[in-house]
């Protein structure tokens, strides 16, 4: 069971209730199974750029964000919205959490589809949180019930937090059974509901998975199949779906990956003269049910608008939170520091985070390079607590270091103001690095073994010298470290042990 939180309703942003960043009010535009057509698009960019900051940033549920909003255009926003087909109802609007693959068949397009309609048909889940997810099919997200086709497709699992309780329904009962489960939760949060703040997801319920599913077999009849009991499953691994890719109704689509998330101006435009489209959980776009001899015209087009279409590309895996300027709790620009760490490396996704609470991290393992008032931490997730590097030893001057915030040529330590990063392009300390690798590990970084994976305890390889008992790296010393050292260790950590 996952800690009970301890406010009674969850902050998470909508289309109407807005959310008060640093850069101003930001909305939530939620796209059930990811999907929404050009001519919406075309709808999200213009108000983005008529009432916001011009972009529209891809989450890690494959939804839409606008930022940048001025409070008092909030009802504008909410009537063309609607007009777009982008808000069917004010009291459903946040509980329209529905998770599919970027690639679902028409088959599973229609359950998303159906699932949609009944939980806007239905008058008692907007008391869902607006973090409950549903899923249909196979994602790469933490989703509280999810229908899982079986092989060949004819029948579905249904899971509860991602565990098998034995319960198969044919593909007419999905639907039933997802809100079925979604009543069954709320029942269950209510039965355990204590003088603290209740249950956001299922998995923070006592025994959630166990009992919401005793709910749902008691109040539809139905009959389980014999499993282990409520065996875990592990979600889909997050993997880049990029380039011309077959679809299975003889089709094809063409993906793409948005770097850091964040769409705008050229792309925005070629992507939304297509008809059908899908965001992706990893922050990508794919332009769905193309003739097969149109995929490679939208490829060059992807392309020449700057967009990621063939494997290989620095982006691939890379994701960050909004970080500053936007959101006034990260410590550090991380979009900026991200892109000046790039590159490409065939191995676990990094999460860049400009504080503790990592918001948008992917569900399953990955890199976290978490910003701290001292510098970044990178620690592989999920793992025991322990960080692969980032914080500079004690003998660091007494005003700290930190990482700055750096253009796309690098990014350096600098003396800061203990707890503040250098804001970007402010004046940069002179940056030494030995050609043709890192700095000597006496003033900077040292390989485990001078081995990826030779770290005790096999968490990582990267150990600083006078912190190896703690498994740490720690990034310090008389010389400044550079886009490059960051980069190397980010990729060390990425890379498969």
């Amino acid at each position: 069971m996952a800690p009970r939180r301890t406010s009674e309703t969850d902050a998470c942003p909508g289309a109407l209730r807005l959310h008060a960043a640093a850069d101003g009010m930001l909305a939530r535009v939620r796209l059930p199974g990811g999907m929404l057509s050009g001519a919406q698009l075309r709808a999200l960019r213009e108000l983005a750029e008529e009432f916001g900051d011009g972009a529209l940033e891809l989450t890690s549920r494959a939804n839409l964000q606008l930022r940048g909003l001025d409070p008092s255009d909030a009802s504008a926003l909410a009537d063309r919205l609607r007009s777009a087909g982008l808000l069917p109802s004010a009291t459903h609007d946040a509980v329209r959490n529905i998770a599919a693959p970027p690639l679902a068949g028409r088959s599973l397009r229609r359950l998303v589809e159906q699932l949609d309609r009944a939980i806007l048909d239905d008058p008692a889940l907007p008391a869902l949180p607006g973090k409950f997810l549903f899923a249909i099919g196979h994602v790469p997200l933490a989703s509280d019930v999810a229908a899982v086709p079986d092989p060949p497709g004819r029948s579905f699992t249904i899971r509860f937090a991602g565990h098998d309780t034995g319960v198969r329904v044919g593909s007419a009962h999905v639907v039933p059974v997802l809100v079925a489960a979604a009543h069954a939760f709320l029942s269950e949060r209510d039965a355990q509901r204590g003088d603290g703040g209740s249950a956001w997801r299922l998995r923070e319920l006592t025994d959630g998975p166990a009992r919401v599913s005793a709910r749902v077999v008691a109040a539809l009849g139905l009959t389980t199949v014999p499993v282990e009991v409520a065996v875990p499953v592990d979600a889909a691994e997050p993997g880049d779906l990029i380039g011309v890719v077959p679809q299975e109704d003889g089709r094809v689509a063409v993906a793409t990956l948005v770097p850091l998330g964040r769409l705008t101006g050229v792309p925005q435009r070629v992507l939304e003269e297509a008809d059908h489209l899908a965001v992706t959980p990893w922050r990508g776009i794919v332009v769905t049910d193309l003739p097969p001899e149109a995929a490679r015209p939208w490829a060059d087009r992807m392309a020449a608008a700057g967009l990621a279409v063939t494997a290989g590309s620095p982006w691939s895996g890379v994701t960050a939170c909004a970080g500053q300027p936007g959101c006034a709790k990260s410590l550090a620009d991380v979009r900026a520091d991200a892109a000046g760490a790039a590159r490409f490396v065939d191995g676990l996704p990094v999460h860049w985070a400009g504080c503790g609470r990592a918001c948008g991290s992917p569900a399953g393992p990955h890199v976290l390079a978490e910003a701290t008032a001292t510098g970044y931490r990178i620690t592989r997730r999920p793992t025991a607590s322990t960080p692969l590097g980032g914080l500079p030893p004690a003998s660091a001057p007494p005003d700290g270091l930190s990482l700055a915030s750096a253009p796309p040529d690098g990014l350096s330590l600098g003396s800061t103001h203990p707890g503040r990063f250098p804001q970007a392009g402010g004046p940069r300390p002179p940056v030494s690095t030995p050609p043709g690798g890192l700095p000597p590990a006496s003033d900077h970084l040292a390989l485990a073994s001078g081995a990826p994976g030779g770290g005790a305890g096999g968490q990582s390889g990267l150990v600083g010298p006078s912190t190896a008992a703690a498994e740490s790296l720690r990034i310090g010393g008389a010389e400044p470290v550079t886009a490059r050292d960051l980069a190397d260790v980010v990729a060390g950590a990425r890379r498969p042990e």
